[in-house]
């Protein structure tokens, strides 16, 4: 029988059993270096990549010190979307379907709360669920938090830019003084700080580097607007890719919106998926997607951090994100699990600067175009750049003679230039003589 390496961790059999059934064997490098630190009742900040197994590295731990004769909340874990929300709860379920004595409960919005309510008469060991949901059971004193000893932020970022971290605040104050704080994030912002400074004195700080940047297997095209409409390109795109499935990208909701009434309008079926959606739509539309009932879903950058989506073979970038670490997260959804993918992005020319960006960042780009349905592959993006025009010896010879003055006046940019065309004169009377 293959040894499984989660061993080393001395977890209870029950957690055991479940990861020999969800086929894990060996941890990922965060769950390896951050799962001790969580069973010291250390508080951590993880910061790792979308596809590290975090979510693990925080649920395996807190499970296994879950005590089942105590019928009262140990553990709250907070998410920023529904979406995400309901995936940890069904990771949850899957761990302790082996140990049925130990309890969970899902709190989000979207559901009724006086139903909710009268469930509550017997306290879940487990809480899920999104912050503002939890707050106002806590409030309505439904739910008591101030039993639990740890409380998790996932997506501690993207829940700083919905506006969730004062609700997240106010759980946190009703809990333990001596709270254990498990915060996860792609990235820390400055604006997070404060938030982390307040419940954490010498957190265990660690950070998943990505090996690459984007996963190996994702071929990065991009595509020139050139005066076309963007709609109509995107159409040709969509009807020239047989995808499994295709995520498109905007960066607003009311342009996934347009987006996709647009292609709608040139016979391309799509699912939309933000904010906005009312929860019973929203509910609709992750199961018509997971139904492989549409090929195209034009979705916000909330699906990228928010929900997975399995089997995307294409991302297509609509619009370049003006936070470009979100590029990752959106060409994330693809190419998981050893498969492939193709990340397609349509660019202008004011997305220039954002590309070069990229490329610094280790990103290699395909430049092609579309001509029918027909894929062209054109020269270097920038021309001009690299026809520049090779130095002459005499010019060498002049810059190398030439130097630049270690101290810069007023002019000597003109002064350099007059001084080099002199030498270079000189030179050439030389060389004729």
């Amino acid at each position: 029988m293959k040894k499984n390496q989660f061993e080393q961790f001395g977890f209870k059999p029950f957690i055991i059993d479940a990861l020999v059934q969800l086929q894990f064997y060996k941890p990922t490098e965060i769950q390896e270096r951050i799962i001790p630190s969580i069973q010291r009742g250390e508080s951590v900040i993880g910061q790792s990549q979308t596809g590290t197994g975090k979510t693990h590295a925080f649920l395996l731990p807190i499970i296994n010190k879950i005590d089942p004769e105590r019928n009262e909340v140990q553990t709250v874990i907070t998410a920023p979307t529904r979406e995400l929300a309901q995936q940890i709860y069904e990771e949850v379920q899957k761990i302790i379907a082996h140990e049925p004595s130990i309890s969970a409960k899902i709190f989000i919005g979207g559901t009724d709360k006086q139903r909710t309510i009268e469930k509550l008469k017997t306290q879940p060991h487990i809480v899920v669920g999104t912050p503002g949901r939890i707050n106002d059971l806590t409030k309505e004193q439904a739910l008591f938090v101030y039993t639990a000893g740890s409380l998790v932020v996932d997506e501690a970022d993207l829940m700083l830019d919905m506006g969730f971290i004062q609700d997240v605040d106010q759980i946190s104050v009703k809990m333990k003084e001596n709270l254990q704080l498990l915060v996860f994030s792609a990235t820390i912002p400055e604006k997070l700080k404060p938030f982390l400074k307040k419940y954490m004195e010498n957190p265990r700080y660690t950070h998943v580097q990505p090996k690459q940047l984007t996963a190996a297997k994702i071929e990065h095209h991009i595509i020139p607007l050139k005066h076309r409409n963007k709609i109509k390109l995107l159409a040709e795109i969509c009807q020239s890719i047989n995808p499994y499935l295709a995520i498109i990208f905007t960066n607003t909701k009311k342009m996934a919106d347009s987006v996709a009434n647009g292609l709608g309008e040139h016979g391309v079926s799509v699912g939309v998926i933000h904010g906005d959606l009312a929860p019973r739509d929203r509910k609709k539309i992750m199961k018509q997607i997971n139904d492989a009932e549409f090929q195209f879903v034009v979705a916000t950058d909330l699906a990228a951090r928010g929900i997975d989506i399995k089997g995307v073979s294409h991302v297509i970038n609509f619009e370049i994100p003006s936070d470009l670490d979100f590029y990752v997260h959106r060409v994330g959804r693809t190419a998981r699990a050893g498969l492939s993918g193709q990340a397609i992005t349509i660019y202008e020319p004011s997305d220039e600067d954002a590309l070069n960006k990229l490329e610094k960042m280790g990103v290699t780009f395909s430049h092609t175009d579309i001509r029918g349905t027909e894929w062209v592959e054109l020269g270097a993006r920038d021309k001009r750049r690299s026809r520049k025009k090779e130095l002459s010896e005499v010019d060498k010879k002049a810059k190398s003679f030439i130097q630049k003055p270690k101290k810069v006046k007023p002019g000597y940019k003109k002064k350099m230039q007059s001084d080099t065309e002199k030498y270079k004169k000189r030179l050439k009377r030389k060389d004729s003589r």
